[in-house]
């Protein structure tokens, strides 16, 4: 058995995974599970193309988040071609848990937060990366981590308003589509969703760290009106140790006072 044949083994082709320029296959590479993609075949000697996926494999290798497929290597796959290898992420996409109505409460927490995350964690890093939606979302087959893939081949010194704008827009039609296959009523997601989605871009947020904050209101509003309350009751005890009913104040000697306490 030659090297690579023990390197390379039970390829797989994932239809239903593939991207707009690329193949997706699912492999064992000396016995442990990743995924490879590499050019479409009409595609693959175009010299365009092959920098292009050269360009993807130098922007991404240095990426490092949970929720973002991570790339571990480029290399020629015999009967493949040349490949971008990441780690296994196999399982369902958000596109096919709609379709099939099993988004359940726990992938909307997920869209809520890691989401959130790893679209914030690209911006920082000014990676120009294809319109965000379902099919892009994956819920890994075993933990049912959220993971984002397609994340884009091109960085930049700083992204336009224009990306930026688009991923808010992109997040908001996700999370509308995600909660009416849920089925789940939560009013604060649905506010955040439609101003993603305002018709008047001027009515919309302006940043992800807005849409963050948006999303975290429950909470900041919890904590909020605990404050006030703690806030209302410190001033009517103080106005009430100005009444005539107020206890009159303790004097005498540390000791008697102690005594008295006591």
């Amino acid at each position: 058995m030659t090297e690579q044949s023990q390197r390379w083994t039970e390829i797989e082709h994932l239809p239903e995974w593939d991207e707009e320029f690329y193949h997706i296959y699912t492999a064992k590479k000396f016995g442990k599970w990743v995924m490879i993609k590499t050019l479409r075949p009409e595609l693959a000697d175009d010299p365009r193309y092959r920098a292009m996926i050269e360009q993807e494999f130098d922007v991404r290798y240095s990426l490092a988040h949970p929720n973002i497929v991570m790339i571990n290597d480029f290399e020629d796959i015999p009967g493949i071609g040349r490949c971008i290898v990441t780690d296994d992420v196999y399982g369902d996409s958000l596109r096919k848990l709609i379709d099939e109505k099993r988004v359940t409460p726990k992938h909307i927490e997920q869209l809520r937060h890691q989401l959130v995350n790893a679209l914030e964690y690209i911006q920082s890093k000014h990676i120009v990366h294809p319109p965000l939606k379902p099919e892009n979302i994956l819920f890994t087959e075993n933990i049912g981590n959220l993971k984002l893939i397609d994340v884009g081949f091109e960085q930049r010194p700083s992204l336009s308003h224009q990306s930026t704008a688009d991923d808010i827009y992109n997040y908001g039609k996700v999370l509308t589509e995600a909660l009416d296959a849920s089925g789940l009523d939560d009013p604060v997601l649905r506010r955040v969703a439609r101003k993603c989605t305002e018709a008047d871009p001027r009515k919309r947020f302006s940043t992800m760290q807005q849409v963050h904050l948006a999303l975290e209101n429950r909470k900041s509003r919890q904590l909020y009106m605990v404050i006030i309350a703690f806030l209302v009751l410190m001033i009517l005890l103080l106005l009430w140790l100005k009444t005539p009913y107020a206890p009159a104040p303790v004097t005498g000697t540390p000791a008697a006072i102690m005594n008295l306490l006591l």
